[in-house]
């Protein structure tokens, strides 16, 4: 499992953590020190290491949410700034793919540009964008010398 993973997975099971106030904290440490055996008292620094470990994997957990909304929206807003723009890119089967973009989906994997003609690239495999589309190279076949200039009289 990722660190990612095991963070998500440890940030749904103490979700509680987080808004755990001042005077629940304290609750928790005396409620602690009352049922503790006088004989073999447990250190009251080890649970306050526990909750702060615990509080600090919350707040990592909460922090990496807030980041990856805060990506997924940059991307979005980026995506929907191309619309009427051209742009290049690899597809997915990894040939040259460029149009003028007419729409953007959202998808699990980011941002999808569909261009004219029907053809997807994602946001994240684009590689070029163009304010107006590039000129065609002439053909050197196609072009002709000028032909010689008459006088009309």
């Amino acid at each position: 499992m990722s660190s990612v993973g095991a963070v998500a997975s440890t940030s749904s099971r103490l979700n509680g953590f987080s808004s755990l106030g001042s005077e629940e904290f304290l609750g928790i440490i005396l409620k602690e020190l009352s049922n503790q055996d006088p004989l073999q008292p447990s250190e009251t620094k080890d649970l306050l290491e526990q909750l702060s470990t615990i509080r600090s994997i919350q707040s990592d957990a909460d922090l990496m949410e807030q980041l990856d909304a805060l990506v997924d929206g940059n991307e979005w807003v980026s995506a929907g700034g191309l619309i009427g723009r051209h742009v290049s890119g690899l597809n997915d089967a990894n040939l040259r793919v460029e149009g003028r973009v007419e729409a953007v989906s959202r998808t699990s994997q980011g941002p999808v540009l569909t261009l004219e003609g029907g053809r997807i690239l994602r946001l994240s495999q684009t590689d070029q964008v163009l304010e107006t589309p590039p000129e065609p190279e002439p053909d050197p076949e196609s072009t002709s010398a000028p032909g010689p200039l008459t006088n009309a009289a």
